[in-house]
């Protein structure tokens, strides 16, 4: 699995930024993101904040390499 090249900090803030009402495309452009990462993250991760969101991909983390053991 990739690495994400934005951290938990970066992706609740970008996410602000849209609810806030900046244009996606200035968005996507500041933060090197393609508007289709854009919305799958805002799918994903709206109304998350980044103590919630780090909680959340170490879980992710977690179960993938359980399943990994598991499958083993």
């Amino acid at each position: 699995m990739e690495k994400s090249k934005l951290s938990e900090s970066k992706i609740v803030q970008m996410l602000n930024e849209g609810e806030a009402g900046v244009a996606v495309n200035e968005i996507c452009r500041k933060y090197k993101v393609s508007s289709s990462t854009y919305y799958k993250l805002r799918g994903k991760y709206s109304g998350i904040n980044v103590s919630e969101l780090k909680r959340l991909k170490e879980l992710e983390a977690e179960n993938s390499r359980l399943k990994t053991m598991y499958s083993e």
